[in-house]
């Protein structure tokens, strides 16, 4: 019996969040005729855990938004439930709490708009009724984000019906902040969450702002009791169950393109696979300067695309087991972001090197999922999340060193801004870079966030600029350069706005066969 048959409809290259997404939003619109290939083993890409000593740890997620309580879910959450993807979720105590010395700042705030305000409002007088006006101008643009990244409208329709998401289209984050007239330490305490979209405040665009600020203090947060990687396990099994096939330890070489129409996939391996259309986990970086074949299928103005598009962050963190409970070492919260200074011009500059970083983030699982690790001991992990080009010119001969000194300096880091002493409670530890990334999961560069988020290049202008982007007929990204940009509940939205740009082409048509 052949491998795989004569010809698929569409074939995924990527068993991540994202391809395992669009595999189930197809089969919900109908196609069945699926092939995904994917490079590993085992299915999820970073939505995963590894063993150290015996104790499983969680790789990359901090947080998974966009999900929301059963009585409110939020779209990643519906979709979940929609296609009977069952996963065990844990509401993560606290949205986050902030530490900056310089200014004495140091708050925690839960989800929900009015509580949220009144935290704020306890510490700085008079203020919470604005800044409580101002989640809600947030929250209203979170919903017209919803709506029109899958209503087409008119200007005039746009205009008349979400007024305040196209006021507000234009500017930055800090310019619509700025029209609130803020103190700068409630500045600041708004700020937190920048690192996560990897662009400073005065450039990105208040609409991105918005949507992620309002995702996280609207439905709160959460994580899965068995890790990223029960999404994973479980997105794969109700994908096979609809009749989807699945390949592991299958790269995918090249994208077979003849006139501008994707014809097929070839692995690695050699094996030929027909089809009509491919979603692609690999950026297009990579795509189209690596594996279309034959390569003069790629137009100029794809190759001129991507080197136009800067990437955006990536991770370093150090991810430790350490003896004793949280309780026992003084760990109280979840989710920590702590700077020194919040300047944010200094801070971008900082992302540019290879530490010592100035803007961290702490994660304590066991507060929000107290069964992560055995009893009397502490999963914890801290990141910073710098520029890609900073690791470019590490020598391989350098690298060991370079990791223990990131490790080392992200633990004094958080050691200083907290005074929480850790490092000599650690049992387990590990080191993850973008090198690290791009080993495991043949991320380009190691960059998981795909692009950088700009006044010129976000959600709202690549939706409008997405005919103008499609340069091959029947390839689809669903990736973190997709459109909705970079995080796991995104992966799931880049795979899903994917799967449906096909179904559409499918039912016009499509690409030639």
């Amino acid at each position: 019996m052949k491998f795989y048959k004569d010809h698929y409809d569409v074939v995924i290259i990527g068993g991540a969040l994202s391809g395992l997404s669009a595999a189930l939003q197809l089969q919900a619109k109908g196609v069945k005729d699926i092939l995904i290939l994917e490079k590993h083993n085992l299915p999820g890409g970073l939505a995963t855990s590894y063993v150290r000593g015996g104790f499983e740890i969680e790789a990359t997620l901090h947080e998974m938004m966009s999900i929301g309580p059963k009585e409110d879910r939020l779209k990643v959450g519906a979709f979940f439930d929609e296609m009977g993807v069952d996963i065990d979720w844990l509401r993560v105590p606290e949205a986050y709490r902030f530490v900056e010395p310089s200014k004495k700042i140091d708050i925690t705030l839960h989800a929900g708009f009015r509580k949220a305000a009144d935290e704020i409002d306890a510490q700085y007088p008079g203020w919470g009724d604005k800044v409580y006006d101002f989640f809600l101008l947030c929250n209203t643009v979170y919903d017209s984000m919803n709506v029109l990244s899958v209503t087409p409208m008119s200007k005039l329709q746009m205009l008349k019906e979400h007024e305040q998401f196209v006021k507000t289209a234009g500017y930055t984050a800090y310019e619509v902040m700025d029209t609130f007239h803020f103190p700068d330490e409630i500045k600041d305490i708004l700020s937190a969450y920048w690192i996560y979209v990897g662009s400073p405040l005065d450039k990105l665009p208040f609409t991105i702002y918005a949507f992620l600020y309002a995702d996280y203090l609207r439905g709160g947060s959460y994580v899965a009791k068995n890790f990223s990687h029960e999404m994973s396990m479980k997105l794969e099994k109700k994908v096979e169950e609809n009749g989807a096939q699945i390949e592991f330890r299958q790269e995918v070489e090249k994208i077979l393109v003849k006139n501008g129409h994707v014809t097929g996939v070839r692995t690695k391996r050699g094996d030929v696979i027909n089809c009509d259309y491919v979603i692609s986990g690999a950026y297009p970086n990579k795509v189209y300067s690596q594996m279309i074949e034959p390569a003069s299928e790629v137009p100029a103005r794809a190759i001129k695309q991507v080197n136009g598009l800067p990437l955006s962050v990536v991770p370093v963190s150090v991810m430790m087991v350490l003896d004793g409970t949280p309780e026992e070492l003084g760990i109280k919260d979840y989710n920590i972001f702590s700077a020194e200074d919040m300047n944010m011009s200094s801070l971008w500059e900082n992302e540019k090197s290879i530490g010592p970083y100035k803007y961290l983030t702490s994660i304590c699982l066991n507060l929000a999922n107290p069964g992560c690790c055995p009893e009397g001991y502490t999963q914890f992990s801290i990141t910073a999340l710098p520029l890609v080009n900073a690791f470019l010119d590490v020598k391989e001969e350098d690298y060991p060193a370079l990791k223990e000194k990131i490790g080392r300096e992200l633990i004094a880091g958080y050691e200083r801004m907290t005074g929480i002493v850790i490092h000599d409670k650690i049992h387990e530890v590990e080191v993850s870079t973008p090198v690290t990334i791009s080993h495991y999961v043949g991320a380009w560069k190691g960059s998981i966030y795909g692009n950088l988020h700009s006044m010129e290049n976000h959600a709202v202008a690549r939706l409008q600029m997405r005919e103008e982007d499609h340069v091959i007929e029947g390839l689809e990204f669903a990736c973190a350069a997709g459109m909705s940009g970079n995080g796991m509940g995104p992966a799931v939205t880049n795979g899903r706005a994917a799967a449906k740009f096909v179904a559409l082409a499918m039912e016009k048509g499509g690409a030639a066969k």
